[in-house]
């Protein structure tokens, strides 16, 4: 910063604590009935603040190469929820039918190979035998 920005910079803040003083002064000569209405009105203009930042986007527009988010109010319609509600339940359901799929195809599997030993001519038992294993091995 530059000597001359830094002095009016200085300048505001002087400025700035001077009304400061002024408004606090004078703020002893105000009836309480006034001081009242002013706290009231203080307090709803921050409950209204706090409304408008919890405002969430319900919808995001696209236009060329930007999107832009749009606000409304707390009144949706019933569609407006339903199709918010509609991927979630795709998703679900998608999930769901890829565990029974998967399920399906491993049970089909094992019986494969259930069926497979039971109509093989080894019994079963020669299976779990170690020396059957290592005749495999050998290739004999």
């Amino acid at each position: 910063m530059t000597t001359t920005q830094l002095t009016q910079s200085q300048l505001q803040d002087q400025f700035g604590r001077r009304v400061a003083a002024r408004l606090a002064a004078g703020t002893a000569e105000i009836p309480y009935n006034l001081t009242e209405r002013l706290r009231a009105a203080r307090v709803q203009a921050l409950a209204r603040r706090k409304q408008a930042q919890l405002r969430t986007a319900s919808s995001v527009v696209a236009s060329g190469g930007s999107a832009a988010m749009t606000f409304h109010g707390d009144g949706q319609s019933l569609w407006n929820r339903i199709a918010s509600a509609l991927p979630l339940i795709a998703l679900a359901a998608g999930l769901i039918l890829i565990h029974t799929v998967e399920n399906d195809r491993r049970a089909s599997e094992v019986a494969e190979v259930d069926a497979a030993l039971l109509t093989d001519d080894l019994p079963p038992s020669a299976y779990a035998d170690p020396g059957f294993a290592q005749f495999l091995k050998s290739g004999d």
